[in-house]
């Protein structure tokens, strides 16, 4: 983690850094990882919202990107060099949202995943008369129970559909895992593409995500594209499970000190709406660098509060850097976030902040 900047140049607080030499050397990190192990990369732009650093990951041999929303991926697109291969891991379900992703597929190379025959019906529909067909991935759960088909019988019966539907292409098998979780992708996963591939469908891409396990993606050898999406910045809760370092997190929030109504206790000008609520099963909502004796304790909107069990040696103005529970949250609530690179500190626009759509 690069020095503290020089307090000339810091911003007013409370406020998000990015060290850029630390999310290089993790983008690299992944990289090399998947490079070794036949894996291609397609991380998940949730976590920075960045056209730029988006691209650093391209530039790094990430072979495209992947988004949760629409706006997300239509922040993506804009600028140059414009990025022009997006998998969007949602379910896309409406005529407004349908009628956006068709204008959305006339701009890049998009792909968008399903889990039943109503979605994929809506995605027929919306594109039987297009140029090119729609690659649709089926979203499989191998065990987080949230979207997903729940067998691999009923992959190949949505891959089948997918594959007879006008205007769509079958694009692949695509789940997002627990930690922890590489012998039921790979059961899973290995059993669903044979079921397709005995149906005379090919199946060009098995796509699993998640920061926490990515080190560990190999050990599903039927995986051939990983999407990480945390790693760039990493975070408190990554920490705690061993995944990276204290100085591997790239964000980190800066906020001042701005009462000390008592010897053991400190309030900062940082509370839910910059370091949010989320606890992920930790205690306390983030670790304040170079001091592991303060807990945050509390939050409300703008104030968070910092205990200690002795003497918290803190006085009004101190500036404290903060590694949240969890990046991609604050990232989202921010419209700038301020990017540390040589010694400089330049303002970003978090240009996919907010997208809803």
């Amino acid at each position: 983690m690069s020095p503290f900047p020089d307090p000339a140049i810091l911003p007013s607080t409370p406020a998000v850094l990015v060290d850029l030499a630390v999310a290089r050397a993790n983008i690299a990190r992944f990289q090399s990882y998947a490079d070794a192990h036949g894996l291609k990369v397609r991380p998940h732009i949730k976590t920075h919202k960045l056209p730029a650093l988006a691209r650093m990951q391209l530039e790094a041999g990430a072979v495209g990107i992947t988004c949760q929303k629409l706006s997300e991926a239509e922040a993506m697109l804009a600028g140059e060099p414009a990025i022009r291969d997006v998998l969007i891991t949602y379910n896309i379900v409406g005529a407004n949202k349908l009628s956006h992703l068709a204008a959305l597929a006339r701009r890049a190379r998009l792909s968008v995943v399903a889990d039943s025959e109503a979605v994929v019906a809506g995605l027929s529909a919306t594109f039987a008369a297009a140029p090119v067909p729609l690659a649709v991935l089926v979203e499989c759960d191998t065990g987080a129970h949230r979207c997903g088909v729940a067998s691999p019988e009923a992959a190949a019966a949505l891959a089948r559909a997918i594959a007879a539907a006008p205007g769509l292409v079958f694009g692949g098998l695509m789940t997002y895992p627990p930690v922890g979780a590489a012998a039921a992708v790979e059961a899973f996963m290995r059993e669903a593409k044979a079921r397709i591939e005995a149906a005379g469908i090919a199946v060009p891409v098995v796509t699993s995500g998640g920061t926490p396990s990515m080190m560990q993606a190999a050990e599903a050898p039927v995986t051939t594209e990983y999407r990480p999406g945390t790693y760039v910045y990493n975070d408190r809760s990554l920490v705690e499970r061993g995944v990276c370092g204290w100085d591997d997190c790239a964000l980190t929030v800066l906020a001042t000190v701005v009462s000390v109504p008592a010897q053991d206790r400190a309030i900062i000008d940082a509370g839910s709406k910059t370091l949010t609520s989320d606890l992920l099963g930790l205690s306390g909502y983030g670790h304040v660098l170079g001091r592991p004796d303060i807990a945050i304790d509390q939050l409300s909107e703008e104030h968070g509060r910092l205990v200690s069990a002795g003497p918290i040696g803190l006085a009004v103005g101190d500036q404290l850097r903060i590694v949240p529970n969890h990046a991609c949250v604050v990232t989202n609530m921010v419209d700038t976030v301020h990017v540390l690179d040589a010694g400089t500190l330049t303002p970003w626009p978090v240009a996919a902040r907010g997208c809803i759509v």
